[in-house]
């Protein structure tokens, strides 16, 4: 079973998110929260496998919640941010202090089952075209700016590993793209998030934007 917290400030949005996920066999909502600071009680005290949060809430919003989860419990849930607008700077943000992915609000029932199925066990909702476009409008890499010093700790095969997680391929198509076993490329990517300080793919990803590694157009 799946357990799921569901934080946003609309009751009506909670309510139907409740009832989408509860007709799921394999997920369970065991708990509520209204703003951020009510999230990050909730969770610590439900200690659920997943957490939907509403980006733009009053008080603490989905942002500083989400750091605050994952930087004060051991065992962290995955967090996926909900948001109205694609190309919000919130989403960028939460993405950049460690939320697995994003959904928007517009969703369908199936792409957000989907969804938390999918960040339970511990894969990250990468969309590459939005990333790019995250990245590209709010990334914080200057012109002048010089490489990040991880990045020249790559090796060649985890440089080619990182461009191809950039583009939003799993590790059983980069390994048919570079002709490896999978086992090798999950290897590589292990490296490749140490280096970067990365917590998962998605945090990785947005390390190569910023860092001038990945550009992108």
């Amino acid at each position: 079973m799946i357990r799921v917290v569901l934080a946003d400030d609309e009751r009506m949005v909670r309510t139907a998110l409740r009832a989408i996920l509860s007709a799921e066999p394999d997920l369970e909502v065991v708990g509520e929260a209204a703003d951020g600071a009510e999230a990050v009680s909730v969770v610590r005290e439900a200690r659920p496998d997943v957490v939907l949060m509403d980006v733009r809430m009053p008080g603490v919003d989905g942002i500083r919640a989400t750091e605050r989860l994952l930087a004060g419990m051991p065992d962290p849930p995955r967090i996926v941010v909900v948001t109205t607008f694609e190309n919000d700077q919130y989403v960028y943000e939460a993405l950049r202090v460690g939320a697995a992915g994003f959904l928007l609000k517009r969703a369908g029932a199936e792409d957000l089952v989907a969804a938390v199925r999918l960040v339970a066990r511990s894969d990250s909702l990468l969309y590459p075209a939005a990333l790019r476009g995250l990245a590209a409008a709010f990334g914080r890499r200057g012109p002048a700016a010089p490489p990040a010093p991880w990045v020249a700790r790559l090796t060649e095969r985890e440089a080619d590993v990182l461009r191809l997680m950039a583009t939003g391929l799993a590790n059983a198509e980069i390994a048919a793209r570079l002709g490896v076993g999978p086992a090798t490329v999950k290897t590589h990517v292990a490296s490749v998030l140490a280096k970067a300080g990365a917590r998962d793919r998605t945090q990785a990803v947005i390390a190569a934007y910023e860092s001038g590694f990945v550009t992108p157009g």
